[in-house]
C-alpha cells in the first residue's frame, strides 16, 4: 500500500509539464536541481535555530528588555497539592464555590487556602511580559534577518524585476546556493515553531493562518499546527516541483511585513506607546503594499496567468498550489480588514 501511495504521490503528471520525468532532473551540464530528499536536512536545521533562539532570548532579549524598562516579575508558586493539581488540569481552572468547598474538605484545609491555590496556579499559566518580549524578539530577529538576506539574494536576479523570468526555461532552471539556504532556513524555522508549540505563548486562534478553514476558533494548539504544517507543505511542494524562483518571492514579500509587527509588539510590552503606534502604522502600510497589491497583482499573476503561456496542459500541481495561494490571499483580505478597523479606531477615536 505504501509503495502504491508513494508512486501516486510522485507521479510526474502531478509535478511537472508533459513529456518530463524525474530522470530529467538529474544534475548535468552545470545544472543543479532541487531534490526532495534534501528537505530532510530542514529538521537538523530547525534544531540549530532552536539553539540560536535559546541564546538570543537569554543573552540579547533579556538585556534589551531591561534597558526598555521591562521587569522580570516572579510569580509565587502554589504549594504542591496532587488533588488540586489534578482537578485544575482535568476538570476546571475556575471551580465554583461549591466545588471549592468540596475540594477544601477533601484536602482537609480551608476554603480560603483552596481559592488562593487556584489563583496562584492560574497566574502561573499567564505568560509574563518578559516572556512575551523574548518570543517577539526572536521572531523579529528572524524575520528581519530573512528580509535582509532575501533582498541580498534577490536584488540582482532578473525575476525580481521581471516576473516573467520566473518561468523562462522552466522546469530546467538551475538551483542557486542562495535559494537552497533561503528555503532551508525558512522551512527549518517553521519546524522549530512546531517543536516549541508546547512552550510558546498560547495566542488567539484567529491570529493563525488557515484557522478558519481547518479548525474551530477554540482549538488554538491545532490551529498553529495546521498553519505551520501548511507553510511547510507549500514551501516543500514548491521545492519538489522546482517552483523555487516564485517561491522565494512569496517568502520575501511575507517576511518584509512581519518584522514590523513583531517590533510593534516589543515596544508595546515596554509601554512605549508612541513608538508602538508608529511601528504599527508602518506595518500596516507595508502589509497593504505587500499582501494586498504585490501578492495578488504580482505573485498570483505569475502563478495563475503566466504558466498558460508556457504549457497548454496545466499539471495538477498548478491547481493545488494556486488553490493554497488563493486561500492565503483570502486570509490577507480578512487580516487587512481587521488592520483597517484598528487604524480607523486609532485615527478617529484616538
Amino acid at each position: 500500500i505504501l509503495k502504491t501511495l508513494n508512486s501516486w504521490f510522485w507521479w510526474e503528471n502531478i509535478w511537472m509539464p508533459i513529456n518530463c520525468t524525474w530522470a530529467d532532473f538529474v544534475d548535468r551540464d552545470g545544472l543543479v536541481f532541487p531534490k526532495p530528499h534534501q528537505l530532510y536536512a530542514t529538521i537538523p536545521y530547525a534544531f540549530v535555530l532552536l539553539i540560536i533562539r535559546f541564546f538570543s532570548e537569554r543573552y540579547l532579549a533579556i538585556p534589551l528588555a531591561k534597558a526598555l524598562g521591562i521587569k522580570n516579575v516572579r510569580r509565587v508558586k502554589p504549594q504542591p497539592n496532587p488533588v488540586l493539581e489534578s482537578y485544575f488540569r482535568e476538570c476546571s481552572r475556575h471551580p465554583s464555590q461549591s466545588e471549592i468547598k468540596g475540594l477544601a474538605k477533601k484536602c482537609n484545609c480551608t476554603v480560603h487556602l483552596v481559592e488562593k491555590w487556584f489563583r496562584r496556579r492560574r497566574n502561573l499559566e499567564i505568560p509574563t511580559v518578559l516572556r512575551k518580549f523574548q518570543e517577539a524578539f526572536w521572531r523579529f530577529s528572524f524575520y528581519l534577518t530573512s528580509s535582509i538576506v532575501g533582498f541580498i539574494f534577490l536584488y540582482d536576479k532578473p525575476w525580481f524585476y521581471d516576473i516573467w523570468q520566473t518561468w523562462v526555461g522552466y522546469p530546467f532552471q538551475t538551483l542557486l546556493p542562495s535559494q537552497y539556504w533561503y528555503y532551508m532556513a525558512e522551512i527549518g524555522f517553521y519546524w522549530s515553531l512546531i517543536f516549541t508549540l508546547g512552550i510558546d505563548i498560547k495566542r488567539k486562534a484567529s491570529a493563525c493562518a488557515f484557522t478558519f478553514i481547518f479548525c474551530c476558533p477554540s482549538q488554538d494548539f491545532m490551529a498553529h499546527v495546521v498553519h505551520h504544517l501548511a507553510a511547510i507543505g507549500l514551501m516543500s511542494g514548491s521545492w519538489c516541483g522546482n517552483y523555487v524562483r516564485v517561491g522565494t518571492l512569496v517568502i520575501f514579500i511575507h517576511d518584509t511585513a512581519d518584522f514590523w509587527l513583531e517590533a510593534a509588539k516589543m515596544f508595546n510590552y515596554a509601554r512605549w506607546e508612541k513608538t508602538c503606534n508608529m511601528l504599527f502604522i508602518i506595518f500596516s502600510i507595508v502589509f497593504f503594499i505587500t499582501r494586498m497589491i504585490l501578492f495578488p497583482f504580482w505573485i498570483l499573476r505569475a502563478t495563475l496567468y503566466q504558466p498558460t503561456y508556457y504549457s497548454t496542459t496545466p499539471v495538477i500541481a498548478y491547481f493545488l498550489f494556486n488553490g493554497m495561494l488563493l486561500t492565503l490571499q483570502g486570509l490577507h483580505i480578512y487580516w487587512g480588514y481587521l488592520i483597517f478597523k484598528i487604524l480607523k479606531r486609532f485615527i478617529f477615536l484616538k
